[in-house]
């Protein structure tokens, strides 16, 4: 008989530990990072996961919309939208939006508090361009980086 209790009371402290475990895991999927920011008015995105659009305000260089993410919640999010691509000695005016621009958050840390990704690049490989971790945005502050220089 007591081997039976031993038992049950087994059964019932692996249930107990089996919801806490999902309880904890689903408090963690509470966790979910947001693209830092927004840093000024007008922007769209900012503060928001998995953002359909993001752009900075302004001018439309800072735009891409359309974006369909390939991941996020991990050291990166990945995705693919429509931005404006100007060319070699071309104005901004000259410019056309094109599918196919790569988008890429990272340096994934606390903004404001929240856990974010605060760095933000896009670019074209259709045109040549690839990642570079020292070109972005910094998504929570505003600042631009340049081979991981600030600009002034």
């Amino acid at each position: 008989m007591r081997t039976g209790v031993r038992h049950k009371a087994a059964a019932v402290a692996i249930t107990a530990v089996a919801v806490l475990g999902i309880c904890a895991e689903t408090s963690g999927a509470g966790q979910v990072p947001v693209l830092a920011g927004p840093w000024a008015p007008g922007q769209k995105g900012y503060g928001h996961v998995k953002p359909a659009t993001i752009f900075n305000g302004g001018d439309p260089t800072g735009l891409v919309k359309a974006i369909h993410w390939k991941s996020w919640g991990g050291h990166r999010a990945t995705g693919t939208g429509t931005a404006l691509w100007i060319g070699p000695h071309q104005f901004v005016a000259q410019g056309k939006f094109e599918k196919g621009a790569s988008i890429v958050l990272f340096q994934l840390g606390r903004c404001n508090g929240r856990l974010a990704y605060n760095a933000i690049e896009w670019y074209f490989p259709q045109h040549g361009q690839k990642f570079s971790a020292g070109t972005y945005i910094n998504a929570c502050s505003g600042t631009y980086y340049m081979d991981g220089r600030p600009e002034p």
